[in-house]
């Protein structure tokens, strides 16, 4: 199950990014129907135009847009049946094993979220297309991929038997404080990555081209009512329907949430490099944060190029993941911790996490 669950977070990682790229080729709705396309299971073909034409006269073929999009359906398809064979393993695993994950959610619990939240996931696929990539369908189609991702990480580490690194050293780190930390950080970039979300699904990336903020005087046209309310009502929502004082608006909240986060960030490195048990955490968040940074003054500079755009995605979704292993390796010490207190004599192994 461990193989299949490493398999998984690689086909997860796909999927995030092939959505991603799906979206900004501008190919969400290159198959106007779903799950097929045009009516077919896959693009069609020459012998099919004039079929799918008449199904979709309003809708022309076009096949790149098309294979974009139900590329990324297939991968998508394949992780699905993935997590269901881990939800039945997941259900023999638990009967044979006693472990928790977070000390209170069983595998098969575990797993069964999985599955719940991959079917979730398919509906909002389906939406985003029917409802003409409606901007909180889309934005909540991105979240639920990268919730997957980050819940695949989480079973991995799970089905890996480790303990925390040294009962030595663990008793000196203040797990509470850690943990507070962690769970602040974590939220903190999830409101990030979803502004992230928001500003794709609004085609707002491109709004503001000078740094460090906006250009102009940004400041007196600020729209928050609008950026942030319910989408009005519209036949489609690709390339965006709302004006430009909206789009600024979401681009500003953005980048400002990009500098939050950066400082949150960076302060939680220091609490890592103090606990002294956590370098290799500490290393990655440091280096993802430094990419991610690159990566968005890139997409500014060079008006949003598509290779930059993809890589802005994928470092987010990986930044997140090494926050939730930390937590993850930070919960581990804190039931050491508990053990050692109960049993103050048992020296428990050592054995470093990745």
């Amino acid at each position: 199950m461990l193989w299949l669950s490493r398999f998984a977070i690689v086909l997860a990682f796909v999927v995030v990014v092939l959505g991603a790229f799906t979206r900004l080729t501008e190919a969400g709705l290159g198959c106007p129907d779903w799950p097929g396309c045009y009516g077919f299971l896959t693009v069609p073909t020459a012998e099919q135009i004039d079929t799918a034409h008449a199904r979709f006269p309003e809708q022309p073929v076009e096949a790149q847009k098309a294979w974009n999009e139900m590329i990324h359906r297939y991968f998508a398809g394949t992780l699905g049946l993935v997590i269901l064979a881990l939800a039945i393993g997941g259900v023999r695993t638990s009967q044979q094993r006693e472990e928790k994950i977070f000390s209170f959610v069983a595998i098969s619990t575990h797993t069964s979220a999985l599955l719940l939240l991959v079917i979730f996931q398919a509906i909002l696929g389906m939406l985003t297309v029917t409802m003409d990539l409606k901007p909180i369908i889309v934005m909540g189609h991105l979240l639920g991929g990268f919730s997957i991702f980050v819940l695949l990480v989480l079973l991995e580490r799970r089905l890996v038997k480790q303990n925390a690194d040294s009962a030595e050293h663990s008793s000196e780190v203040q797990v509470n404080k850690l943990m507070l930390a962690t769970a602040a950080v974590s939220g903190l970039l999830i409101i990030q990555i979803a502004l992230g979300g928001w500003t794709a699904a609004n085609y707002a990336a491109l709004t503001c081209t000078q740094l460090p903020i906006c250009e102009g005087d940004w400041q007196n046209k600020l729209d928050f009512a609008q950026a942030f309310s319910p989408t009005p009502h519209a036949e489609t929502y690709q390339y965006g329907v709302l004006d430009y004082a909206a789009r600024m608006t979401i681009h500003v909240t953005h980048r400002v949430g990009a500098i939050i986060v950066t400082l949150a960030l960076l302060f939680y490195c220091v609490l890592l490099w103090r606990a002294k048990i956590f370098t290799k955490q500490l290393i990655s968040i440091n280096f993802l944060l430094f990419m991610q940074i690159s990566l968005g003054i890139s997409n500014v500079v060079m008006s949003l190029p598509l290779a930059v755009a993809v890589a802005h995605n994928a470092v987010a979704l990986l930044l997140l993941s090494s926050l939730i292993i930390t937590w993850h390796k930070v919960s581990l010490i804190s039931k050491v911790q508990v053990q050692q207190k109960q049993s103050p004599q048992i020296l428990l192994p050592v054995k470093e996490l990745s």
